[in-house]
Formats: structure tokens, C-alpha cells, sequence
């Protein structure tokens, strides 16, 4: 039932929403350049891989972009693409392919893969979701643990109630835009970086 619903649910999505789709992708071309989606390769149901498809938010700095910090590559218009979620509608292709869900865990860096306890690994257990318990509870306002011991109660408890309940509290969530990002960070902080200090 519950790929049943998601499958027409993007599908209807993308049938009415395609207009905002081609306006955001002519806004980004135009302020940004090109690549218009940004993909990455995430780790989905089972750890299984999968390419995630958002709008492009971060601005291409010349040299290594990777050694520049994400809070100097994100850019009014990304910014303003990110509050209000807009850079997300492209995952509605993913859930469309099965590689996602409406609801679930977030699906994170596979580079996060080793650092994850037998606990934190159950949030494996179900498809990654465009949004998920977390980001309706705090969003990046919370720490790693307390995102993952959601995400795990999500896998014991889901349902279509406790999806339903938790589409309603994201586009609340969204329409306030609030937990966008933790302090001094785009988003947060890398959950392996983190790990290693503790670690140390």
C-alpha cells in the first residue's frame, strides 16, 4: 500500500507541478549556470545505492569546491530555494522510481556508512523518505543521535496514520522555515567529522 501511494502520489505531483519545475530550473540556469539538479549517490532501502536528484543550491566556486566552505557557496537564491524546500521537488522522481519514499529516514553520505552503531543501521530497514520524523522534530537543530533514535523509531512504528501525521507537520515546518540549519554551518555538521572527534 504504501508503494502503492507513493508511486501515484509523485506521479500526480509531477503531472500538475511540472510548470514550477521548468520556472526553477530557467531561475537556476540563469542565476547559478549550469548544472541545473544537483546527484549524488546515496544509500537507500538495505543500504542499497542510488543517485538522489535535488535543485542545485550551492554556486561553483573556480579550483576546489570542496575545500570551500558550504556557507560561502550557498547564495541568496539557494537559500531561499532551501527555506522553503523547493531544492527537494526533484526527489519526487526518486520516489516515483522506488529509490525513495514520501516518509522515512533522510537518506544520508554513504561515507557515514561505517561510523553507524547495529542500532543506527536499522534506519536502513525502510526506503529514505523526502522528509521523516526528524525533520518535522528539529530538523538540523538536532544532533546525530537524536536524529538517528528517531529515524529508528520511525522504522519500529510506521504506518500510514504516522506518515499522514508527519506530512502535515513538514509542510508546517516548511511554511515557518525553521531548523534549516545548525549554528555556523549550511546544514550541519558532518556526522563522521564528528564521530572522529569523539573518537580522539
Amino acid at each position: 500500500m504504501k508503494r502503492f501511494l507513493d508511486f501515484w502520489g509523485a506521479f500526480f505531483l509531477l503531472a500538475i507541478l511540472w510548470p514550477i519545475f521548468l520556472i526553477l530550473s530557467l531561475c537556476i540556469l540563469i542565476i547559478m549556470g549550469r548544472p541545473i539538479f544537483f546527484t549524488q549517490e546515496r544509500p537507500g532501502y538495505k543500504a542499497q545505492i542510488f543517485k538522489l536528484i535535488k535543485f542545485r543550491t550551492m554556486s561553483e566556486i573556480p579550483g576546489n569546491s570542496k575545500a570551500t566552505p558550504d556557507k560561502q557557496r550557498l547564495k541568496p537564491f539557494g537559500k531561499l530555494l532551501r527555506r522553503t524546500s523547493l531544492d527537494e521537488l526533484p526527489e519526487l522522481i526518486n520516489v516515483l522510481k522506488g529509490d525513495m519514499s514520501f516518509v522515512g529516514p533522510r537518506p544520508l553520505l554513504i561515507e557515514y556508512l561505517p561510523y553507524y552503531n547495529s542500532e543506527q543501521t536499522r534506519r536502513h530497514d525502510v526506503r529514505p523518505g523526502i522528509t521523516g520524523l526528524a525533520q518535522v522534530r528539529g530538523r538540523n537543530l538536532l544532533t546525530w543521535e537524536e536524529k538517528f533514535e528517531l529515524d529508528v523509531w520511525y522504522v519500529d512504528n510506521r504506518s500510514l496514520i504516522v506518515d499522514m501525521k508527519i506530512i502535515f507537520e513538514t509542510i508546517i515546518v516548511v511554511i515557518r522555515g525553521k531548523g534549516i540549519s545548525a549554528s555556523g554551518h549550511a546544514t550541519m555538521p558532518r556526522f563522521d567529522e564528528t564521530k572522529k572527534k569523539r573518537n580522539e
